[in-house]
């Protein structure tokens, strides 16, 4: 217990300097696990209370994105979505396997590497585009295009990787029943659960917990990935209320999604057999390709390079999905190098963001412009 009072008070610290100078909190939530851990000082160790606490991080991130996940948004333009996602999806994931193979991994972990190098964080993408006043630019909508299809491929992901050990006709069958009762409760209790949510008492928040962790105890008793059962109930609730739902869902995702982010930094081992130089050319490559993919999505879905800088700067950071995934499926070494890269893509993902403006004008300037010309 002492070790949990102690990682919340880091908890704590982190989140008001993390506020207080505008940082991206993710990767200062991991490197202060890392401290505190088995890295660093060895104060804290994970047990069975702070396992609990992190697994409840993670499922109410991955109901979150269930919620936030509006299919009908992709029919409004289907072909920005898809154009995007796909150059998006190709160079990236196909970096990230091709050169953790080259390096050395398994096939297994080469995928799981490639999963974490491809996965955009959502949070840091749409709140450096909040914090940094670009809403209004057309870029803006591209982003939150790529975020969507990011999600959508991060389900096929856990599928895909959920499926891996066990009869994938059996668990599809199962995924598909459990998905129909959700429609049906969804369709025919909307009435019930919107007057639930409409109380101004206790109620809400504990129908919201309670059918987050029973759809999570569920999946486990009958055998299906908790993860996808979770972002299912997202999707189908989100079709109700989704503004109530994460309402009072969003005290407990907060919560313990820090926490989370803490515990996997404590579990996290720096001092084993890590070879810094893949560690580097993996965190090199993680920024190249989305630079590169941004740029080539900025020619094919705007006709402009310069639009492809601001799309390719927006999107380096990786994040909480990044995360989930060495949590879920990563063995100890490819979670130590998906910690790292998360931490330094997070870092260098705010500064990009934040000047991408800067080095458009530079590239837009009548001077570069006419040193273009000149070459050509």
């Amino acid at each position: 217990m002492e070790g949990i009072v102690l990682a919340l008070f880091v908890c704590l610290i982190l989140a008001l300097v993390t506020k207080r100078y505008s940082l991206p909190p993710i990767p200062f939530y991991i490197l202060g696990g890392i401290l505190i851990g088995k890295s660093g000082l060895a104060l804290v160790t994970s047990d069975e209370i702070s396992h609990f606490f992190a697994q409840m991080g993670l499922i109410f991130l991955l109901f979150f994105m269930g919620l936030e996940l509006r299919l009908d948004r992709i029919v409004q333009n289907p072909t920005v979505v898809v154009t995007s996602g796909i150059i998006e999806l190709t160079i990236d994931m196909g970096v990230g396997f091709v050169a953790a193979y080259l390096l050395g991994f398994s096939l297994m972990d080469s995928f799981v590497i490639a999963s974490a190098f491809y996965v955009t964080s959502t949070a840091l993408a749409i709140t450096s585009l909040i914090e940094n006043r670009k809403l209004m630019m057309r870029e803006a909508e591209t982003i939150i295009w790529l975020m969507v299809f990011d999600d959508l491929v991060l389900i096929i992901i856990l599928a895909v990787l959920a499926a891996a050990n066990q009869n994938i006709i059996f668990l599809f069958l199962k995924i598909a029943a459990a998905l129909a009762i959700m429609y049906y409760l969804a369709k025919y209790g909307k009435e019930f659960m919107v007057g639930i949510l409409d109380r101004s008492d206790e109620l809400p928040l504990l129908f919201t917990f309670g059918a987050v962790l029973t759809t999570a105890s569920f999946a486990m008793y009958v055998g299906i990935p908790e993860t996808l059962l979770v972002i299912a109930l997202g999707i189908a609730l989100g079709t109700t209320d989704p503004d109530a739902f994460e309402q009072h869902a969003r005290p407990f995702r907060d919560v313990f999604l820090v926490v989370f982010f803490v515990f996997f930094g404590v579990t996290v081992d720096l001092t084993g057999q890590m070879d810094f130089f893949v560690v580097g050319i993996i965190c090199l490559l993680a920024i190249l390709s989305k630079m590169f993919s941004g740029f080539l999505i900025g020619l094919f879905v705007h006709g402009s390079a310069l639009s492809g800088i601001e799309i390719g700067g927006s999107i380096i950071a990786r994040g909480e999905f990044s995360i989930a995934l060495a949590s879920l499926y990563g063995s100890p070494p490819v979670a130590a190098i998906i910690a790292v890269m998360v931490v330094v893509t997070s870092i260098v993902g705010s500064f990009t963001a934040k000047y991408t403006g800067r080095l458009r004008r530079w590239m837009s300037s009548p001077g570069r412009r006419a040193a273009h010309r000149r070459v050509h």
